[in-house]
């Protein structure tokens, strides 16, 4: 159902990549909700992707861009306020990445050079994104800045590796940056803490099957899906939270408030199976 809760208003969405992208359903939502966008990725995502077919679709323009370099943003937030006829009112941070996981690296056996690779892409390029945009002033007053993050900046996970570090500082930048951004330009930044969620992205983690069903069985609402995670966003986006900043709000179907729930007790087994032992049989904890 369309609320024209983005009527009028202008954006950008940062990692929109395929259908199962939480970045491709914001977009679509947001234009349903009467928004003009612009859309992000990386210069290969967007040869290698599907971005153009999602562009066609919403009739958007894609700006190829690395989000962990500044010109390249400086390009983006340009060419977006050109091409939207001023400044944006809602931006989407949706970018993740972990060397460190792809090369299946145990956390107490990272590569450094891959953890900084991390950091910046993951992290980072949130404080540079928002940095940028303060600079060119391309938010208007009562703009939102969103970022997806994950409860393990404040737990940890098995397999989630160095991302939980990358979401931590995600989080933190959006606390640091939140206050000057709101105190000088009533620009509003949050993160959304979202479920464990079935994108390309979260397909890497080492048993993500496993730890979807385990969060999905300790929700008392089971999992959010990508789609309901569109939802939020919107919500974040529109002028119903014009006073929400600052915050990582958690939408995860209750898992982050949750110690045991009868769902997961009574499914739990003891023991660990052969795929978490190294070739000596001893157990592999990172």
């Amino acid at each position: 159902m369309n609320y024209n809760l983005l009527k009028g208003k202008r954006g950008i969405i940062f990692g929109a990549l395929n259908e199962q992208s939480i970045a491709w359903k914001v977009a679509e939502k947001a234009v349903e909700e009467g928004a003009t966008i612009t859309l992000s990725n990386t210069p290969i995502a967007v040869r290698m992707g599907e971005v153009s077919a999602l562009s066609e679709k919403l009739n958007c323009e894609v700006i190829p861009a690395d989000a962990t370099s500044v010109e390249d943003l400086e390009n983006v937030f340009k060419r977006s306020m050109e091409i939207l006829g001023g400044k944006v009112d809602f931006v989407l941070h949706s970018i993740g990445m972990s060397p460190n996981v792809r090369k299946k690296r145990t956390y107490d056996d990272l590569d450094y050079e891959m953890l900084d690779k991390t950091l910046d892409i993951s992290a980072v390029s949130f404080h540079k994104m928002i940095q940028v945009a303060k600079k060119m002033d391309a938010v208007e007053e009562y703009g939102s800045i969103l970022a997806l993050s994950y409860v393990a900046a404040q737990r940890t996970f098995f397999g989630y590796n160095d991302m939980a570090d990358a979401k931590a500082l995600l989080e933190s930048i959006a606390r640091s940056f939140g206050y000057i951004y709101g105190r000088e330009h009533n620009v509003r930044v949050n993160t959304i803490s979202q479920s464990p969620t079935m994108t390309t992205a979260g397909a890497g983690v080492k048993g993500m099957d496993k730890l979807f069903d385990f969060a999905d069985r300790m929700s008392p609402l089971g999992n959010a899906s990508a789609d309901e995670c569109a939802d939020y966003c919107i919500m974040m986006f529109s002028d119903l939270t014009r006073k929400v900043t600052m915050q990582n709000l958690y939408h995860d179907g209750g898992f982050s408030s949750v110690g045991m729930s009868l769902r997961a007790m009574t499914t739990y087994e003891k023991g660990i199976d052969d795929e978490y032992k190294d070739e000596k049989g001893q157990i592999i904890y990172g």
